[in-house]
């Protein structure tokens, strides 16, 4: 990993972002890359005029006060020792982040979540969604603060079919970084139930062509697909979820199922999504 990606609008949600990507930052090497959409008035911009400093002074007042909350961030204690970028593009947020990431060789995008609860909500129906379901690399979403962010147990959920194994050996390096266990979890539920004797074989047969050593196969039953992940998550006390995307389905094909209320309410790891 060389290069981490983070959007930036300076809520505490993105820099919650910032200290998880300066974590892995740390321990990779990697340069973090901070990307800030600018949100000005059409008419303050010359399409015509490449160089944005003659767009007018509002343009330019608009930049001067980018450029001094970059300079604040970039002096913070957890960025200590990392090499930072930092771009600005007049772009929907989702559609700059995409761009960013492909023109800049970006090998991870981390993105903080504003004020989602469920699983659900958090990934999907938001600029988050978009990127993650755009985006041709891992994308982590970060929902609370993480001082030191670490991750000792890994959840890998997914249905873990023959498609799954596209990106799989992503999710083993990305679990590599930081020593962690990786569990891998087949999630039953009654509309969708298999047989143990099925989902052991499945299991097994998935792992037989990779390397892993610190890991472990489980099946969980419960009423939704969510639930079920964020349920055994508890009950592991996991550092992080990891899930499949499935191209312009998004998240859809995992999250078919209705969200209690309860769960809507519970507090949320961090989740990383592997686009296959």
């Amino acid at each position: 990993m060389k290069k981490i990606l983070v959007p930036i609008d300076f809520s505490d949600e993105a820099i919650n972002a910032c200290k998880a990507a300066a974590s892995i930052a740390k321990k990779t090497g990697s340069e973090i890359i901070l990307l800030h959409m600018l949100d000005i008035p059409t008419d303050a911009i010359d399409p015509l005029e490449s160089d944005i400093s003659r767009g007018g002074g509002q343009t330019i007042l608009f930049m001067k006060g980018i450029k001094r909350r970059f300079e604040k961030l970039k002096q913070e204690p957890f960025f200590e020792g990392i090499k930072l970028t930092e771009n600005v593009k007049f772009h929907k947020a989702f559609e700059g982040v995409i761009e960013e990431s492909k023109s800049n060789n970006v090998d991870l995008i981390v993105m903080g979540s504003q004020g989602a609860t469920g699983l659900k909500e958090m990934l999907v129906g938001s600029n988050t969604e978009k990127v993650v379901r755009q985006s041709h690399i891992p994308v982590l979403v970060i929902k609370q603060e993480v001082e030191n962010f670490e991750i000792n147990d890994m959840i890998f959920a997914s249905d873990f079919s023959e498609n799954s194994k596209k990106n799989f050996q992503n999710v083993i390096d990305f679990a590599n970084i930081f020593n962690a266990k990786l569990h891998l979890l087949f999630v039953n539920t009654t509309r969708n139930f298999e047989p143990t004797e099925v989902t052991n074989a499945k299991l097994k047969d998935f792992v037989s062509g990779f390397d892993l050593k610190n890991y472990t196969l489980n099946t969980y039953n419960d009423v939704t697909i969510e639930e079920g992940i964020l349920n055994y998550g508890k009950k592991i006390n996991a550092d992080i979820i990891a899930i499949n995307t499935h191209g312009r389905s998004g998240l859809s094909q995992l999250f078919n199922e209705s969200i209690s209320k309860e769960l809507a309410n519970h507090a949320l790891r961090p989740v990383i999504t592997f686009k296959i």
